[in-house]
């Protein structure tokens, strides 16, 4: 319990209550409770002063979480511009060699590492946004996470493709199948990620307006379906009228 401010404070005091550290000891509980905070945590006293600890905590914790998504993928992005020179000035030319394939057929690979370096930037500034995405809205929230989840997915794998699965053909002693199938496989997750990636901006250009939209169509359709239901059934309603009446007569 018992804490010290840094320097050049050093103010000594009890975590719990904030009292001074020199009011406490055996008569306040030891040095591991405190029974004034105790006390007063039954009378009531500290419920606010709770209240706003956790809501700092939660605050704290919150910002960290997107903060250091954001970091990372700064990072990401800056290692990938790095990737992307060496590929441009070194890697391209012996690919070139080994696979006996002009460079300008390897555009493929350079396309894959601009779309790479484009979309952390594009993801960096994803958890910016949601941190300031209202809570309370929640099928913003979903509808966003949702399309965010789907674009880091397919990025990742992407990134991986282009890092990892190229370093064999680096090393490769000659042209090989496994090569063309490299290509169709790298082009293919480019472009998909690419598609991932314009939906995330159009949908937050947009102001993630289609969850919007997508309820009120909801809403529409659901009293649509039900003034039709209730129409059938007075239409029913008015048969069996007419045929108690009949029978009656």
């Amino acid at each position: 319990m018992h804490m010290t401010c840094t320097p050049p404070c050093k103010f000594e005091f009890c975590w719990l209550c904030l009292g001074a550290w020199s009011d406490h000891g055996e008569r306040t509980g030891g040095f591991y409770a405190c029974n004034r905070y105790e006390a007063a945590k039954q009378e009531g006293a500290y419920d606010e002063s709770e209240r706003r600890r956790e809501m700092a905590k939660n605050s704290l914790e919150r910002y960290t979480h997107y903060y250091e998504r954001w970091a990372s993928n700064q990072l990401s992005r800056q290692k990938a511009l790095a990737d992307l020179h060496q590929m441009q000035t070194v890697h391209l030319e012996k690919l070139s060699d080994v696979h006996c394939t002009p460079e300008s057929q390897l555009k493929f690979i350079t396309e894959a590492w601009l779309q790479i370096v484009e979309c952390r930037r594009v993801l960096k500034w994803t958890y910016a946004y949601g941190f300031y995405l209202p809570e309370h809205e929640h099928a913003k929230r979903q509808f966003f996470e949702y399309l965010q989840g789907e674009a880091e997915s397919g990025l990742e794998r992407l990134h991986q493709c282009a890092e990892k699965e190229l370093q064999q053909f680096l090393v490769a002693d000659g042209p090989s199948k496994e090569f063309d199938e490299f290509r169709t496989k790298l082009a293919g997750l480019t472009s998909v990620t690419k598609n991932y990636f314009e939906n995330l901006v159009r949908a937050l250009e947009n102001g993630l307006a289609d969850v919007t939209h997508a309820a009120c169509s909801k809403t529409s359709s659901s009293k649509n379906a039900s003034v039709s239901k209730g129409k059938g059934g007075k239409g029913k309603g008015g048969k069996m009228g007419g045929s108690s009446k009949n029978g009656d007569d």
